[in-house]
C-alpha cells in the first residue's frame, strides 16, 4: 500500500499540475487490473478481468438486464423448456463475429459441446458441466440436453456462457482464440500482449437490436498492474482513466484529487477463509475441526469489515451473497470473535503451543495479512504466501494449499448453484469431498421445486458452517477511481461496462 505521506504528496503535486486529458481526446480509456489474465477465453478462466473481458468482446445466447434482473433476448430469440432436461432456443439472424463468420446453430452446438468435455479441461468447468449436450434442430434452432434437470440453466446462459465462432474455434482452439480473441460483442480485440495490455476497439458492426448499446468509447486500453503504488501513481499522474478494487484508506485520500472521482458500491464478491482439511491436505492440524472453528473464532470480521472494506461491507454467515436463490444463513452455527475461546479449542485440539501454518492469499492484501495477524494472535504461526490467483488456484487444487483467503464473485451468476457449489460439489475446487454436503448442494442444484431448492441449499450451507469446511467473512465494496469526466455507473456485479461509458 501506498506510504500516506507520499500518497498525500502525490495529490498536492497533482493539484497544482493537473494531467492532461490524452485519453478524452482521442474519445478512449484506459483501465488497469490488478491481476493478470491467463487465458482470454472465457472458458479457460476464472478471474474477474476475463469476466469483464467476455461482456465486452462476446454476447450470450440470454441477457440479463442488470438494472431489473429481467431476462431478455441476446444472440437468441426465444427459449422453452421441453421437457425438464431439454431447453430449446430460436437463434437470431444477421449476427457475424469480428472475423466475419455468420453465428448460426453450428457455433452453438460446438462451443457448448466443446467446453462441457471434460477432456477439454476448460478451468470454469462448473460453468459448463451442467450441459450433456447441444444439437442442431435447424440452421437456427438449437437444443441443449442437460445431465439431469438444472433450473438454473437460464441464468447461466446469461453469464458465462458466450459464443465462439466455430469454424474459427474448431482451428484456433483456447489458445489462439487467446491471442486473437474473436466474439460478437460491442467491441473486438485489436492487440493482446498476453499478461501485459489488451487493446480494444468499438464494433462498428454491432448487430442491430443487441441488448448492449453500441459503444459510443472508441477505444479502451487494458492494463495488468498488480502493483497498486504503480495503479494510483499512473491515475494521479492521468496515464490512466480508471481503475477498480481501490482499498479504502487510499479511495478517501484520492478523493483530495481534483481530476478524480471515486465511486463505491456493495458488490457480489464474497470473502472467506478456505480449508482443504481433505485426507490428502497438506496440514494435519487443519485436519481437525477444532482447530478449524478456533480460526473461525480468532478473526474480527466485523472491524475488518468497517475498517479495511468500508462502511456498505456486508459481513455475512455463510458463504453465498444474500441475493443469491437458495442463500441463507438460517440454522447456521455462528462464530463470533472470542480470542479466549480460540485457545481453548486450539488446546483441546492438541495444539495449546500452536502450529505452524502456509496462508495463500492473491488480492486486497491488507486483508490477508489482517487475518495472519488475528491467527498469530490466537497462537498459530501463520505465515502470509502471496501470489497471482491461477497460482494461488493451482496452489489448492494440487493439494498443497492448507488454507486461502478466498473472494468469490459467482461468475455474477445471482444462484447459490454459481456459489458454494463450485468449493463443495466435488469438482475441481472441492478438496474436501464430503459426500453429504455434496448430496445437498447436487439436490439443491438439480430439483425442479423452488422450495426444494431452498432447504437443499440450507442444509448444506449449515453443514459447511457446522464442520468449518470455510469461515464466512464479509462482501466487498469495489471503489472506483475515475477521471471525473468519465460517465459511467457501477454494478453489483463489478462488471465496468465500457460500452456504457461516455466522457462529459
Amino acid at each position: 500500500m501506498l506510504n500516506r505521506s507520499l500518497l498525500a504528496a502525490a495529490i498536492l503535486a497533482s493539484v497544482a499540475a493537473a494531467p492532461v486529458q490524452a485519453a478524452k481526446k482521442d474519445n478512449s480509456v484506459r483501465f488497469a487490473y490488478d491481476q493478470v489474465l491467463e487465458n482470454i477465453d472465457p472458458y479457460f478462466n476464472n478471474v474477474r478481468l476475463g469476466v469483464i473481458m467476455s461482456h465486452a468482446v462476446w454476447d450470450t445466447l440470454i441477457y440479463r438486464d442488470p438494472n431489473s434482473n429481467e431476462y431478455k433476448p441476446g444472440l437468441a430469440t426465444s427459449w422453452k423448456w421441453i421437457d425438464d432436461r431439454t431447453l430449446e432456443l430460436e437463434l437470431r439472424q444477421g449476427v457475424k463475429f469480428h472475423n466475419g463468420e455468420a453465428f448460426d446453430a453450428d457455433d452453438v452446438v460446438y462451443t457448448l459441446n466443446f467446453a462441457s468435455d471434460p477432456a477439454n479441461k476448460a478451468t470454469a468447468q462448473q460453468n459448463i458441466s451442467w450441459v450433456e449436450k447441444a444439437e442442431k434442430v435447424e440452421q437456427y434452432k438449437v437444443r441443449i440436453r442437460t445431465k439431469r434437470p438444472f433450473p438454473a440453466a437460464i441464468e447461466y446462459l446469461a453469464g458465462p456462457i458466450p459464443m465462439h465462432p466455430n469454424e474459427y474455434y474448431a482451428t484456433a482452439g483456447p489458445k489462439g482464440m487467446n491471442e486473437k480473441p474473436v466474439g460478437t460483442g460491442p467491441y473486438k480485440v485489436t492487440e493482446h500482449v498476453v499478461g501485459k495490455v489488451i487493446r480494444l476497439e468499438a464494433n462498428k458492426d454491432y448487430w442491430a437490436s443487441a441488448p448492449k448499446p453500441k459503444a459510443t468509447i472508441e477505444r479502451i486500453e487494458v492494463r495488468m498492474i498488480p502493483d497498486r503504488q504503480t495503479q494510483v501513481a499512473e491515475m494521479l499522474s492521468g496515464g490512466l482513466d480508471l481503475i477498480m478494487n481501490v482499498p479504502v484508506e487510499q479511495a478517501e485520500q484520492l478523493k483530495a484529487a481534483p481530476h478524480l472521482a471515486v465511486t463505491s458500491g456493495l458488490t457480489m464478491r464474497i470473502v472467506f477463509i478456505l480449508f482443504n482439511s481433505g485426507q490428502n491436505g497438506p496440514n494435519d492440524a487443519i485436519k481437525d475441526v477444532r482447530v478449524r472453528q478456533a480460526i473461525a473464532h480468532s478473526i474480527d470480521k466485523v472491524t475488518m469489515a468497517r475498517q479495511l472494506v468500508g462502511e456498505q461491507a456486508r459481513v455475512i454467515e455463510t458463504i453465498c451473497f444474500p441475493t443469491q436463490f437458495g442463500c441463507t444463513d438460517e440454522g447456521a452455527r455462528r462464530y463470533p470473535y472470542d480470542p479466549a475461546k480460540a485457545k481453548a479449542l486450539l488446546a483441546e485440539a492438541g495444539f495449546k503451543d500452536g502450529f505452524d501454518l502456509e496462508f495463500l492469499g492473491y488480492r486486497e492484501r491488507p486483508q490477508t495479512e489482517a487475518m495472519v495477524n488475528y491467527m498469530r494472535a490466537a497462537g498459530i504461526r501463520a505465515n502470509l504466501k502471496f501470489m497471482q490467483y491461477a497460482a494461488m488456484r493451482e496452489q489448492h487444487r494440487a493439494n498443497k494449499a492448507a488454507a486461502t483467503h478466498q473472494t468469490w464473485g459467482s461468475f455474477s451468476i445471482n444462484d447459490v448453484s454459481a456459489g458454494p457449489s463450485a468449493y463443495f460439489k466435488g469438482i475441481d475446487d472441492d478438496m474436501i469431498k464430503d459426500p453429504e454436503v455434496i448430496a445437498q448442494f447436487e439436490k439443491g442444484d438439480t430439483s425442479v421445486d423452488p422450495a426444494v431448492r431452498k432447504e437443499a441449499y440450507k442444509r448444506g450451507l449449515q453443514l459447511v458452517n457446522e464442520r468449518a469446511y470455510a469461515v464466512p467473512l464479509y462482501a466487498l465494496t469495489t471503489n472506483y477511481v475515475s477521471d471525473k469526466d468519465l460517465q459511467f455507473k457501477a454494478y453489483p456485479d463489478e462488471l465496468p461496462r465500457f460500452w456504457e461509458m461516455k466522457w462529459k
